[in-house]
């Protein structure tokens, strides 16, 4: 499938639905569901600690922000949260370019795909796409990933914490986040 195809049918889907978004990795279709409340209250969580260390910078949740990302721009992304500096978005349209955002959030669900799309191709394609830092809260592990150091092979650090524990979010973002 082309990426001119996978945009025609995600604006429908988008167009028909409010609990269903596509996504466009390694070539293939994902289907991103409706979320929970805990899932809902992870992000607004993550939303406050954002804003309390970093001011200057804004965490988009929702999942409504599209990303143009691995090699060549041709896989399609709506993390769960994007963290950029205010209005990095104005003028871009249903996919925007990366280059201004420092992080990118995804809180797993209980999809079967899981541990392949949000522990591997997720962070492959962010990493390709330039975004510094891919944080992944994992809640069927109950742990705290942080990607960092991208290059065009994936990220090249990775640090882990349990819930509970404090980790740090190297720069560009340098926060130190407390996962109580």
């Amino acid at each position: 499938m082309s990426v001119e195809e996978f945009e025609r049918i995600a604006r429908l889907v988008e167009r028909e639905s409010d609990t269903v978004r596509l996504e466009f990795i390694n070539g293939r279709i994902g289907i991103k569901g409706m979320t929970d409340g805990d899932h809902a209250e992870i992000i607004r969580w993550l939303q406050k600690r954002c804003i309390q260390a970093r001011p200057d910078l804004w965490l988009y949740a929702g999942g409504e922000i599209g990303l143009l990302v691995e090699a060549y721009r041709q896989g399609r992304a709506k993390p769960d949260a994007v963290l950029a500096p205010e209005k990095t978005f104005m003028g871009q349209g249903d996919w925007a370019d990366p280059a201004r955002v420092l992080m990118v959030v995804k809180v797993t669900s209980y999809d079967w795909d899981t541990p392949r799309r949000d522990r591997k191709e997720k962070p492959a394609a962010y990493a390709a796409g330039g975004i510094p830092i891919y944080l992944l809260v994992d809640r069927d592990h109950c742990t705290v990933t942080v990607h960092s150091d991208p290059a065009a092979e994936g990220y090249g650090y990775r640090q882990v914490a349990d819930f509970g524990k404090k980790i740090m979010i190297p720069g560009p973002v340098s926060v130190e986040l407390d996962t109580e």
